[in-house]
């Protein structure tokens, strides 16, 4: 399935998961990188763009670690919360929450103080339809953040796509590889790291930048687009024939893991698995758990979107959750037609338009 394994590490945990609830409560687990790197906290931490697919169990996560470690501080959730029932159910987790349109820059300059964030804003489907859009929320976005917080330390969420795709038998980009974004989103996507580069160098900002695909959430990801075709009968395409995927607890652990590593100037960070797998390895295994034969369409290129997050495996060590209980665990979780968010990752496109 990869043609790169991690060291053989004890299971997280074996069982299949059953329902939403006890998803999140895996995906919201801190571990001991958690716990320390919160306990420097000197003031709230403010997560922005808390709505999104990440956001409720990073910041379940962290109110959950300060709990453990007894800090007085607080989760701050800020998003417009146009989903029914987030903010309620972040309120319940013991979340502070704060309705924000970020664009808006009066509105972000009545958000509390605070020297700790996560900035978890952005917009990727929808850039071909509306590019303004997207560079409005990616880049604009950024800036008025920057402005209302120009001091303290941000981790900034960002992504892999900032690469060019790469031939598959170097094993991925890595952090010092020059960025050549391919389409308009990655190119916004740029241009976020860049505003917060320039107000690390021009008004001391301490910031780390995560660069980050793909994160699996059993109700979205790469394993869920590929078994959820596979279990339909119908191709997966394997033009891009290659992938780097995380567990999101894993991703989340490390998003808050990098807060005491932010920096003058910014410390970047691919955040992703050890494995580079293989898309048709992936769908034949997935054939095999359902009992049915995987078809194709496409040829594999050379090249993919690949990341080498090694850089960050010596940093916080492997992932808890290995490549294959992921795809266990998929696997079982669309066999009994769990909960999923039609939010398709489009992980096989390559000219960038999303």
């Amino acid at each position: 399935m990869a043609q790169h394994n991690a060291l053989p590490t004890q299971p997280l945990y074996t069982e299949p998961i059953r329902s939403e609830e006890e998803l999140e409560d895996r995906l919201s687990e801190p571990t001991p990188l958690v716990l320390e790197a919160l306990r420097s906290l000197d003031s709230d931490l403010l997560i922005l763009g808390v709505g999104g697919k990440m956001g409720p169990t990073l910041a379940r996560m962290a109110a959950r670690a300060l709990a453990t470690i007894g800090s007085p501080h607080r989760v701050i959730g800020v998003a417009r919360f146009s989903q029914p029932g987030l903010r309620e159910k972040l309120e319940t987790w013991g979340i502070h929450t704060i309705p924000c349109d970020l664009l808006d820059r009066e509105a972000v300059g009545r958000l509390p103080e605070s020297r700790n964030l996560i900035f978890m804003a952005g917009q990727k489907f929808g850039t071909s339809g509306n590019p303004d859009l997207t560079w409005a929320m990616n880049v604009g976005v950024p800036l008025h953040v920057c402005e209302r917080y120009g001091t303290g330390r941000v981790v900034v969420f960002s992504t892999g796509n900032v690469y060019p795709l790469t031939r598959v038998v170097e094993g991925g980009a890595v952090e010092t590889d020059p960025p050549e974004p391919v389409g308009e989103y990655a190119s916004s996507c740029l241009g976020r790291e860049r505003i917060f580069e320039y107000f690390a160098r021009t008004r001391g900002l301490q910031v780390a930048i995560m660069r980050l695909n793909y994160a699996i959430d059993l109700r979205y990801g790469v394993l869920l687009d590929i078994a959820l075709r596979v279990r339909a009968g119908q191709p997966v395409d394997v033009s891009m024939g290659a992938a780097n995927v995380i567990w999101q607890g894993d991703a989340n652990a490390w998003a808050l893991a990098l807060l005491p590593h932010c920096s003058v100037p910014p410390f970047v960070l691919n955040v992703t698995g050890p494995e580079t797998v293989s898309i048709r390895r992936l769908a034949e295994r997935f054939g095999a758990l359902f009992g049915v034969r995987p078809s194709f369409v496409g040829q594999e290129a050379e090249t993919a979107l690949l990341s080498n997050a090694a850089r960050a495996h010596q940093l916080f060590g492997y992932p808890r959750v290995s490549l294959q209980q992921m795809v266990e665990w998929t696997a079982a979780w669309v066999a009994e037609n769990g909960v999923t968010w039609n939010k398709p990752t489009h992980f096989e496109t390559r000219d960038g338009r999303f």
